[in-house]
């Protein structure tokens, strides 16, 4: 048996994860395993068997799991039994999900193989591979679009991206008007507009906007990628929760504007946190940045801030609503509260609304 070969090697958007595909004489697998300083959180590489180069064993083949070397998929379970040719590295593509944090693996214009995003925030590796005929466990079963959620939306993901690569279809023109309208609409013209994903994908900006009392501050563009995590938390409401766009507004009577534009400058940071730390933001959720008003230590997510006269009609995304959370500092004793017990940031929230803390930020004492 030779040595393993790398025939492709994928890093998703952000680097955190790296897809690969290795192949010898006798097996393909596809791999996902994430990036060093994450591995405390993701220890286990995900493994999904793609196809035997040799004749299916009869049995699991214990032998090579004992050897530590990739396991050939026993015959009872695969589509060929006299094993198929290798892969060709020039016909390999490699397709991340847009949360990120899966990948499939097509192989000529064909789906070979699915690990989902979801699956990397769970104790055991579930892939698809289509080779697969019956559950096993190496893989599941691949299938059809038709009995398969998986390879559904693996289709759905491969013309995602042929969209954005092409000109003429690229989503961000209508996209992006679409969400200033929805700001403009109530906070009137965007008066500055702010690039904030640094040359890369996906677009994203934060529009300003103002009236005679206050500065309001908009990402634009945080949605068009679903946040990772939120299918394995949500299961079956996942796309009530997966899109959101931030926004923080200061008074007027507090900040000058160049004061104003600084403090918002934690949207840009706080936008890509998803996706760089392969987690989600939602109600009630907590960070720290040293952009947050001097006093202050960091800021708290929350929808529940504004009152419903003060809600944007944001448009849905790629069929999903869009959440908007208004971001709001908080004190030390605030951030440790809401970190130091299960639903604290829900309580912190709480405690700001009964006394009287919005969404618009001003001068307070702190509430815990």
């Amino acid at each position: 048996m030779r040595q393993s070969d790398i025939v492709a090697e994928v890093s998703n958007d952000k680097q955190t994860l790296t897809a690969l595909v290795e192949q010898d004489n006798r097996v393909v697998y596809f791999y996902i395993f994430a990036r060093e300083d994450l591995r405390d959180r993701f220890p286990k590489m995900r493994a999904c068997w793609v196809r035997n180069l040799v004749p299916a064993p009869l049995h699991d083949d214990t032998a090579a799991t004992e050897q530590g070397i990739a396991p050939l998929l026993a015959a009872p379970y695969c589509r060929n039994l006299e094993g198929e040719a290798p892969l060709d590295p020039s016909q390999i593509q490699i397709l991340w999900n847009e949360s990120d944090d899966g990948a499939a693996l097509w192989y000529q214009g064909l789906l070979l193989a699915v690990i989902p995003g979801w699956s990397l925030y769970i104790d055991h590796s579930v892939c698809y591979s289509a080779g697969c005929i019956a559950q096993n466990p190496l893989t599941f079963p691949l299938g059809s679009a038709s009995t398969n959620a998986q390879c559904e939306l693996a289709e759905k993901t491969r013309l995602f991206w042929r969209d954005w690569q092409n000109e003429f279809t690229n989503p961000w023109p209508k996209i992006q008007r679409k969400l200033l309208e929805s700001y403009e609409d109530r906070f009137g013209p965007s008066l500055k507009y702010y690039l904030i994903n640094q040359g890369s994908w996906p677009p994203m900006a934060i529009s300003q906007h103002e009236d005679d009392e206050n500065y309001y501050f908009f990402t634009v563009g945080m949605s068009i990628r679903p946040m990772p995590q939120i299918d394995i938390i949500f299961n079956d409401e996942a796309e009530k929760h997966r899109r959101i766009e931030l926004a923080f507004s200061v008074g007027k009577e507090y900040v000058t504007e160049e004061n104003a534009v600084q403090m918002a400058s934690a949207l840009s940071g706080y936008a890509q946190i998803p996706w760089t730390t392969l987690s989600w933001l939602g109600e009630g959720h907590t960070l720290m940045s040293p952009m947050a008003p001097l006093g202050f230590e960091g800021h708290v997510i929350s929808s529940a801030l504004c009152g419903p006269a003060d809600k944007v009609d944001l448009p849905e995304i790629y069929g999903d609503p869009v959440n908007q959370f208004w971001v709001s500092p908080i004190f030390t004793s605030e951030l440790e509260y809401a970190k130091g017990k299960p639903n604290g940031g829900f309580e912190l929230v709480a405690a700001m609304i009964e006394n009287g803390v919005g969404f618009v930020f001003a001068p307070r004492s702190a509430v815990i």
